[in-house]
């Protein structure tokens, strides 16, 4: 029992640093070739994981074996546009100007229910307010709305927004998060006046943040070493 659950520590390192190794690409956004080697992957490591006659080198070098691959694959597409769409495919535009490609539905096995499902999981209700959906190489949808569907934006009113910069974590679960105070040009002893003015230490915020205009929410944890804070 104690060499299975060796077995499987090890597997598992192998395979979390592998797919590091891969990028931070979302599940639903592999690439055909990458979607295969992750489905090796898991196969390569669950035989050994689980039968202890197997040695677990059986496992480790196929898995780093598939990583090369994935690298030299990914180099190759990163530098050829040719191999880009061998590899991966081509966006296909489903809806064009407001009409449904037929030809693109059937080539991509598309049924007009499946077409009509993914634009829901946009936030489109209506076929007839799309103005192009793009089926893309990661099998996702890209919608373009009709102009009069669209959601109005500052512009359309004329009005230019002012810069909002990006938000900074101060505090997260009670740990300063030093880098970031770094980044702002603060240190802990501003932070800890700044929390002050909202009744908490740096130790007792659940979360503390600051926007670009320099507006601070933070709220305090409920509990603080198991005890309830009131």
């Amino acid at each position: 029992m104690l060499i299975t659950f060796f077995r499987a520590v090890v597997l598992y390192i192998i395979v979390l640093i592998v797919v590091r190794f891969m990028g931070k690409r979302e599940i639903g956004q592999l690439q055909p070739f990458e979607l295969v080697i992750s489905i090796m992957i898991a196969d390569l490591a669950s035989t050994p994981m689980s039968e202890i006659g197997i040695p677990i080198t059986n496992g480790i070098i196929p898995i780093l074996g598939l990583l090369v691959m994935h690298l030299i694959i990914s180099a190759i597409n990163m530098k050829s546009i040719k191999a880009r769409e061998i590899l991966c495919g081509k966006p296909r535009i489903l809806i064009n100007r407001g009409k449904i490609d037929e030809q693109a539905l059937e080539r991509e096995k598309f049924t007009i229910n499946e077409l009509e499902e993914r634009l829901r999981g946009k936030d489109v209700m209506n076929l007839g307010d799309v103005e192009y959906a793009i089926l893309e190489t990661s099998g996702e949808i890209s919608v373009v709305l009709k102009p009069g569907k669209r959601g109005t934006i500052p512009e359309d009113f004329g009005i230019t927004p002012e810069y909002e910069g990006m938000a900074y974590d101060l505090v997260i679960d009670g740990q300063v998060m030093y880098q970031n105070l770094k980044i702002l040009g603060k240190n802990y002893e501003w932070l800890k006046k700044e929390l002050n003015n909202l009744n908490m230490k740096p130790e007792e915020a659940l979360v503390a943040t600051i926007d670009g205009s320099g507006t601070i929410f933070a709220q305090k944890k409920e509990k603080q070493n198991g005890r309830r804070i009131e």
